[in-house]
This record gives C-alpha cells, structure tokens and sequence, in this order.
C-alpha cells in the first residue's frame, strides 16, 4: 500500500498538446479534425484533435490508416522547438506550487503538494489553480487527476479528459477503478489484456475481484501486482526531479527509400541544428552521440562516438554523426536507407570554452538558426537539400 493516506498526488497533463499548441496558431481550424505529423506514405500521427478521434484516429498510427479513417484530415508538420518553449513554461509553472514534481513527458507529470496547502489551498484547489494558470500563460488545457497515489492520479486524469478535474478521496480508490475497462489500467497491455480477458475479465472491478491463485496460476508474481493496481494500490512515491530527459534526437523517415548521399548529409545535419537547438534551450550538452540507420524494410543498426567532451555546437555533432554514417554505409554497401537519426545522450551541464584561436562565429549562427525558428516555426529556414524531404523533416 501506498504511505500516503490523503489525496495530495497530482497527475498533470495537457489535452492533446502538439495539436493543441498549433491550433494557437491557426485558430481558424478549431472544431476541425486535424493532425500533427507527417502525411508521407510512411509517416506517422503524433497527436490530432478530438475531432480526429471521432472518426478513430489517434496517436502513433500510420498517417495512411488516419486518412483512411479520417478523409478530410489536415495534416500539421511538427514544431517541437515551439512545442518545447511551451513545455518548459508547463513545468515551470508546476514548480511554482511544489518542488516535488515528477517530470513524466514534455506534457504531463506528477505532483506531491503535501505541506503546500497553506500557501496555495487544498489539493483540489491547487489542481483547480494549475489548470487556471496554463489556459491563461500557455494558452491551452490540461486535465487533473487527484488521488493518493500515482496511478489512481493518471486514470484520473485520463478520465477528465479533456479539460477535466477528477478528485478520488482517500478510501475510494478500488470504487473508482472497478467500472473501467481493463485496458485503462497502467501495467496492462493488449496482450495481458487478451489473456485477462480469456479468463472473463473486462473491467478493472474483474481483475480486483479474481481469486489470486488464479492470477498467480496464469501470470506468476506479476499477478499479484495485477491484483494490487486493480485495488488501487500503488507505492511509488512521486521522485522530485525525475524523468528528465536522458537523451535528444531527431529522425527523418523517407518517403521513398534514399541512396543520395548529398541529401542525407544535408538531412544530417539539419537533424544536428535541432539537436543542438534543444540542447541549449535546456542547458544541456551531450557527450555521446549516435546515428541510426534503417535499411528496408525494417533493418535497423546504431553507431556510436563518444569525443572525450562535451558536445553543444550544431556543427561538432553534425560532423561527428556524419562520419558515423559514412562508415555504417559503406560497411552496408551503400544501398538506399529509409530512416536516418541523430541522437545525443549522456547528457551534462553546458561548461564548453573556445578552443584556441577558435572564432564564435558558428555559435552565432546557431542562435540565429533558433531565434528565427522559435518566432516563425521549424519551416522558416531549411537546408535546400531537405527540401524534397519537407513532409518527412523532424
């Protein structure tokens, strides 16, 4: 069982937020099924509308299956510069209430406010202050979930969606829970859920009330976890901190399978301005970096360099990422690639020093690159060579 007996965990998350963020933009299509993510013959959703979701469209299906579903989906290319600037806002404005804030994604995470009440008002009140103050400084929703524990707080929330508040009292875990569909439940996943299912069980009450040497029988010791999430029961506590990033990338899959290697390179090294670009607006630099190739039709490898310093400047990691994929291509006969990636991890403070006789000149440049993308969009400036590309860019 969870120590916490009051229901001062928060789950935080915003509604449909890359969506949601562009429609600021473009209000002209709100009310309007609309999608972001690359409409490509490979591409993939990332988020859409409600709207979208009516018709069953929904996050990480192929962008072909949405049109399928969906005839008259707008198609919106990815922003994550602009998507970060808002993300960082969200959890800034987060922190302003607690430190003990759990980061769980760009748009969502946990809150313990124990001992913040006398500042800011009972748990509900909080919540009720948190949504307030993202609709009005970052323009868009969230939905809130309040419980004692973590994962009663997430299916809370999800329950609320979108633009919601559900509050579950200390005690009424189990009674909450029962009504849901199983799948609801975090820890279950299509495939538990078809074997629970075999065994009679829909909902998340099913699951609380199967006798445990059942669930042992089918799914050993895991079972009994099963039955403890079912109850309501969680203890984890929230980790002040937690969930930061370990690692930033960028990827680019083909329309058609690519074999020029000017293009690529080019690809290349756009993926590395973006990298850089997150890098610095988190303070952040990488001493690792990675290329990712796949070859068709899901033939995939990673080659990796590690400099001996920290990486920041656009041009060292495209550099770096480039010379990976020279050798991996070569070693793989050079032949046509469908998806290429560039990712830093290891992850540090920012503390680099001009070399000696190096001029700053390209770290110029790369703030530029930023300031005009953050204002006008990712679209604003691109490499003339990740032009046939531009439905597919990161």
């Amino acid at each position: 069982m969870s120590t916490n007996t009051l229901a001062t965990v928060l789950h935080v998350d915003l509604d449909a937020f890359f969506v949601s963020m562009e429609l600021l933009r473009q209000p002209e299509l709100y009310g309007k099924p609309v999608a972001v993510g690359w409409s490509g013959n490979r591409g993939v959703i990332s988020t859409c509308t409600y709207e979208a979701r009516a018709f069953g469209v929904h996050s990480a299906m192929p962008s072909s299956q949405a049109k399928r579903l969906c005839p008259g989906l707008i198609f919106l290319e990815p922003d994550f510069g602009y998507y970060q600037a808002a993300s960082d806002k969200f959890h800034a404005i987060l922190r302003d209430f607690t430190p003990v804030v759990e980061p769980a994604g760009a748009d969502e995470a946990y809150m313990d406010v124990r001992g913040s009440e006398r500042i800011h008002g009972s748990p509900r009140e909080i919540a009720a202050s948190l949504r307030s103050r993202i609709r009005q400084e970052i323009g868009i929703t969230a939905s809130v979930g309040v419980s004692v524990n973590k994962l009663v707080s997430k299916v809370a929330s999800d329950a609320g969606k979108p633009d919601g508040l559900v509050v579950v009292e200390s005690g009424e875990e189990a009674a909450f829970l029962a009504p849901r569909p199983i799948r609801e439940l975090p820890g279950v996943g299509p495939k538990t859920s078809e074997s629970l299912a075999r065994l009679g069980v829909h909902t998340i009450g099913d699951l609380a009330h199967m006798p445990l040497g059942a669930l042992e029988a089918r799914f050993g010791r895991h079972g009994a976890g099963l039955r403890r999430r079912a109850l309501g029961e969680f203890d984890d506590p929230v980790h002040s901190g937690h969930g930061a990033a370990r690692s930033i990338s960028r990827e680019t899959t083909f329309d058609t399978d690519e074999a020029n290697a000017a293009r690529m390179h080019a690809i290349i090294w756009g993926q590395a301005e973006r990298v850089a670009a997150d890098l610095a607006r988190q303070g952040r630099a990488g001493r690792t970096v990675t290329l990712k190739l796949r070859f068709p039709p899901f033939e995939t490898l990673t080659r990796s360099a590690t400099p001996g310093h920290g990486l920041e400047r656009s041009e060292e990691i495209a550099v770096a990422a480039i010379a990976l994929f020279e050798r991996a291509w070569n070693a793989n006969g050079r032949r046509p690639v469908r998806l290429v990636g560039v990712s830093v991890t290891n992850l540090q403070a920012r503390g680099r020093q001009l070399a000696l006789g190096e001029q700053p000149g390209r770290d110029e440049l790369d703030q530029g690159i930023r300031e005009l993308r953050g204002r006008f969009g990712e679209g604003i400036i691109v490499r003339g060579a990740e032009l046939p590309a531009r439905d597919s860019l990161p």
